[in-house]
């Protein structure tokens, strides 16, 4: 940045796509939020602001008039992980609460899972899933569904460590197993009883982003008898012992491909883990495992997890 003679700092971007985009002030080496800006990227370890370059109305991310769903926040005590957490549930348009008031109607459920260092609320406050499925069900591009988004830690200590934490394995594992227990053993039955979704596991899908992704493939490749519909966007955290991970895609797997209707592994090519994406695609090809494999021009970026979305969502529950 640069200081005129009014002592007023200013810099110019290169002209940017439009999309939300974060940014932070750096004075003194120190990280700052704009004091300006109200719109904000929260963040666990980094807080930032956020601007929007507004685009065309066809972008699934942009606000228009259409019916819009509603998102529910939800508080419980986790006796997996021990603390107090929370989850957020949207439900589209015309969906009828409480579950009971529509007995004979149900949804299909997409459990959405953010990255490391997010918290529950990424998905909406900075992925924008609301808007997207608002925009692709008016259009007829999305089946409607219930969309829950839980918090993402079952090692919350991990986030002491920051990103050196992914080099502890015992430490990574310990986090995405109790994240595994508690997702199947406390948020599933309370979204099951306060919510119109179906319990039939071709109407159920697991999905997530960085840390979020490795997550989806390790809850939904080790409970195909729940999931049927798995995607992982530039997943982060996956160990090179793929055979120790998901042993059921193992030799003796069994009827893996029969119970999946689709397993999407999505990566920008500018991915610092694009490399590991690869690889897991390559062992999932050696043991026959069907797959979609999806490259995208970006980075490790919400500019990618957004599209990674609105595709995603338009293959569900077909």
């Amino acid at each position: 940045m640069l200081k005129d003679e009014r002592g007023v700092w200013s810099s110019t971007t290169e002209v940017l796509e439009p999309d939300f985009y974060g940014y932070s002030f750096i004075a003194d080496g120190v990280a700052l939020i704009d004091p300006s800006n109200p719109l904000m990227k929260p963040n666990l370890l980094f807080t930032q602001s956020m601007v929007h370059v507004p685009g065309p109305a066809t972008l699934p991310w942009e606000a228009n008039n259409v019916p819009h769903g509603v998102i529910h926040h939800h508080f419980y005590h986790s006796s997996v992980v021990g603390d107090e957490r929370d989850f957020y549930v949207y439900t589209p348009p015309g969906c009828d609460l409480p579950a009971q008031a529509s007995p004979n109607k149900s949804y299909p459920v997409l459990y959405l899972l953010h990255g490391f260092s997010d918290d529950a609320s990424a998905w909406t406050a900075v992925g924008r899933a609301n808007v997207i499925l608002d925009n692709l069900i008016a259009q007829g591009k999305v089946k409607p569904m219930i969309v829950v988004m839980p918090l993402g830690y079952g090692a919350p200590e991990i986030l002491s460590r920051g990103f050196g934490a992914f080099r502890d394995p015992e430490l990574v594992q310990r986090n995405i197993q109790r994240f595994r227990d508690s997702l199947l053993t406390e948020v599933l039955p309370q979204v099951e009883q306060a919510y119109p979704v179906s319990r039939d596991r071709i109407a159920r899908a697991v999905a997530g982003l960085s840390m979020g992704g490795a997550e989806s493939l390790y809850v939904g490749l080790n409970a195909t008898d729940r999931f049927a519909w798995i995607g992982a966007f530039s997943s982060g955290g996956l160990g090179e012992d793929f055979s120790t991970e998901f042993p059921a895609l193992g030799p003796a797997r069994s009827g893996t491909n029969a119970q999946l209707r689709l397993l999407w592994i999505a990566c920008g090519t500018q991915d610092r883990l694009i490399n590991v994406n690869r690889r897991f695609r390559e062992w999932l090809q050696s043991k026959g495992a069907q797959h979609t494999e999806i490259e995208t021009p970006g980075a490790h970026t919400w500019m990618v997890w957004r599209r990674n979305l609105a595709d995603f969502a338009a293959l569900l529950f077909r």
